[in-house]
């Protein structure tokens, strides 16, 4: 994926081709869309750093495109444009996700901090995913008894107590910790404590 790669999605002609001057000569690798369904058939929405997306749109609008956009794995950040803007609107975009809405004419220094903010959010955003993908992956490897393990792990148990209170050896207990380790990719409980608390981590289900 290319850094600063923005989407711009505006039926209006005269509106698209600005914006894509306006952010090409910032450094911004701006991509220019008609409609929603034509970004939806490029395949690649995802890869953007930011989307910049107009609220009345020929075809399916900027609010419906949002809703089927807040139901991606990951969404890039969206500023929404609109010359019709109203409270309703607003709400209902920032409730969907949206990170700012900004009325026409629009003033080219608001949404060039905008678009900058944009893509330093959608840097964060990709991390947290990330390692929620990491950590969700590696938990799926665990079985019913390294996840009883580690949970008590995690609490501050000794591998005695472990053993006591689930009923099994010390030995059990060694191989079970070993395990856990090695299948989260840590070498150790606040290593492993660590990688559950990061933000970002919480879709991992324990």
């Amino acid at each position: 994926m290319s850094a600063k790669r923005l989407a711009i999605i505006d039926d209006d002609e005269a509106v698209r081709q600005s914006l894509l001057w306006l952010l090409d000569g910032q450094g911004y690798r701006a991509d220019g869309f008609d409609s929603g369904e034509a970004f939806l058939a490029a395949g690649n929405g995802h890869d953007y750093n930011g989307i910049v997306l107009d609220l009345r749109l020929s075809g399916i609008s900027g609010i419906v495109l949002l809703e089927k956009l807040a139901h991606w794995p990951y969404c890039p950040p969206v500023i929404m444009l609109t010359a019709h803007g109203d409270v309703p609107h607003a709400v209902a975009a920032l409730k969907l996700g949206a990170l700012d809405f900004i009325e026409k004419p629009f003033d080219d220094v608001r949404l060039l901090e905008r678009a900058a903010a944009a893509v330093e959010l959608d840097e964060q955003n990709r991390q947290r995913h990330g390692l929620q993908r990491k950590v969700s992956a590696a938990l799926a490897l665990l079985t019913e008894r390294e996840r009883e393990v580690m949970q008590l792990i995690l609490a501050g148990k000794l591998n005695k107590q472990i053993a006591e209170e689930l009923s099994i050896s010390m030995k059990t207990v060694e191989v079970h910790r070993s395990r856990v380790f090695e299948k989260m990719g840590v070498k150790s409980a606040v290593e492993l404590a660590g990688m559950l608390a990061a933000p970002g981590a919480q879709g991992g289900k324990l």
